[in-house]
């Protein structure tokens, strides 16, 4: 069994998504991130770093693993699946990982930040970040042109940016002219396993959508915790 510390979250579906891919038993604990309870001690214990996403894998000794990536790539080694086994195929997939977690993850992240949550709208900073998210979806729509799948066969490494891209409207940037970057989002959305993985904690509203007064309520809490202080974890 593998307890799951997580929260609704581009990085926390990331998880509960290969997961429910690799029909492992696990179990959900939601952390409450507005109460900061992702930097209470005993969470601590298992991440020093205090975000989320986290396990303990009870079936290797109460194993912990953080950060979202070296999650992922723990599963699948774990169980043999969702990466390939051979240097080069690996290599694929940790390329493509890596590109969402040094890139995709981190430029979402900054849009939301200016062009959600920040009190002030400070037009260049948002300009600098949706026009760095729509590069990044460029580089995904010309790879996909030619691929179905951003690794050879659907992976890890689909997973780990598919959570975040399927966001997209939430930062503010369109992908109505990146035909293939659409096509693969949706490939990947009609997937049984996906679809039970963004509901493992369902969202308080349709990130794939808008959800208008859903979408200012939640915008409305998080902002308070940028003007408090309070760390964001796991890529609200």
């Amino acid at each position: 069994m593998i307890d799951l510390y997580t929260a609704a979250t581009p990085n926390g579906h990331k998880v509960s998504i290969a997961l429910e891919e690799l029909g492992l038993a696990y179990s959900l604990r939601v952390l409450d991130l507005s109460a900061n309870e992702q930097k209470e001690p005993w969470f601590l214990a298992i991440n020093p770093n205090g975000r989320i996403p986290a396990i303990v894998d009870h079936d290797e000794g109460d194993f912990a693993v953080f950060e979202s990536g070296a999650i992922l790539i723990y599963l699948a080694e774990k169980t043999g699946r969702l990466m390939p086994q051979d240097a080069r195929g690996r290599s694929r997939v940790l390329q493509w990982l890596m590109f969402q977690m040094g890139g995709i993850g981190p430029m979402m992240g900054q849009a939301n930040v200016f062009f959600r949550y920040f009190p002030e709208k400070i037009q260049p900073a948002i300009d600098r970040y949706q026009g760095e998210v729509k590069r990044l979806f460029r580089v995904l729509d010309g790879h996909l042109a030619k691929n179905e799948y951003l690794a050879g066969d659907y992976s890890i490494a689909d997973i780990a940016n598919w959570a975040w891209v399927r966001t997209h409207n939430w930062s503010g940037v369109a992908i109505d002219d990146l035909p293939d970057l659409a096509r693969w989002r949706d490939q990947i959305r009609a997937r049984p396993a996906v679809q039970r993985g963004i509901e493992m904690p369902p969202s308080s509203f349709d990130r794939d959508g808008d959800g208008e007064e859903q979408a200012k309520a939640f915008s409305a809490k998080v902002r308070n915790m940028v003007e408090t202080g309070q760390s964001r974890s796991g890529g609200v």
